[in-house]
């Protein structure tokens, strides 16, 4: 369904009075509109990882008779998207797991190109225009990303550091990474990365940073994600892939723009900055200028 869609608007709007059990299923609902227009309740309701009845409970407490009306609310949007996109689904669903690596690789990696061009729709670039432009209000930047967001955190952190001294990575040893807050203000704003599961010290991080007066910017999945609520501004990464593990690849691109716009913004002050650091890694000799010789 489109993100304009009223149901869809409804769902989101009421996720946080649903039971444990009925935002499974809602999230599900949201991020897989497809497939609940093109399979059968009992396969969504599996794929969910909660019972049929769920399913059902969740139509009827947005109003609607039964899950017949939900799946025909999302069919009728699919139907209005065109064949080309419904075609795809299917043969997602129908295709199981009898591709080989190659093919695997090949349908991965697409799937991955198809989310990075996501992030090139109007909606997504104002997001990320909005956000680079909060950040660089701040006095200082705030960088927080556990777990396998880390990754993402210090990637922002390390390219902020060439740039200037504004970044502090929230990533102490021994447990201190939040000591990195004490003497944060409201002129402050803090990054934080999480995606589905919440690392619950990210989130309470979060929560303090903002009662500290500190604005909060945030790339994480979902529109019903629990930074969204916190947030001045977010940007929804995707993170499903036909593999096993989720992809941060979006997030890691969201990353590298955002550098890259606060480097636009001043130029003159980024080259020299820049300059700098070439120096100082130079007199470190902390890179290689020929290749080594074998022995």
């Amino acid at each position: 369904m489109q993100p304009s869609d009223p149901l869809r608007e409804q769902m989101i709007a009421q996720y946080d009075a649903m039971s444990a059990q009925l935002q499974q299923a809602a999230r599900y609902v949201l991020e897989h509109p497809e497939e609940v227009a093109l399979v059968s309740m009992r396969e969504v309701a599996r794929l969910a990882g909660v019972q049929p009845a769920t399913m059902t409970r969740l139509a009827k407490f947005l109003g609607l008779p039964g899950y017949d009306e939900l799946r025909a609310q999302h069919a009728a949007a699919l139907r209005q998207r065109g064949d080309g996109f419904a075609a795809k689904v299917r043969q997602r669903v129908d295709e199981g797991s009898g591709r080989g690596a190659s093919d695997t690789a090949s349908h991965m990696l697409q799937g991955l190109s198809a989310q990075l061009a996501k992030l090139c729709e109007p909606d997504a670039l104002r997001q990320l225009e909005g956000t680079a432009t909060r950040l660089r209000s701040a006095r200082k930047v705030y960088v927080l990303g556990l777990r396998s967001c880390h990754a993402v955190a210090w990637h922002f952190h390390y390219v902020m550091t060439l740039l200037g001294e504004r970044s502090v990575h929230l990533d102490g040893p021994g447990g201190t990474g939040g000591d990195g807050l004490i003497r944060a203000t409201s002129e402050d704003v803090l990054l934080v990365i999480s995606i589905k599961p919440y690392a619950k010290d990210a989130l309470e991080l979060a929560q303090l940073a903002k009662d500290k007066g500190v604005g909060i910017v945030s790339i994480t999945d979902s529109e019903v994600s629990p930074l969204v609520g916190m947030s001045a501004q977010t940007i929804l990464c995707p993170t499903e892939t036909d593999s096993f593990f989720h992809t941060l690849t979006p997030a890691l691109a969201v990353s590298e723009v955002l550098c890259s716009l606060l480097a636009e913004f001043d130029r003159p002050q980024t080259l020299e900055a820049l300059q700098q650091a070439d120096e100082h890694l130079s007199h470190l000799n902390t890179y290689s200028t020929a290749i080594p010789r074998r022995q």
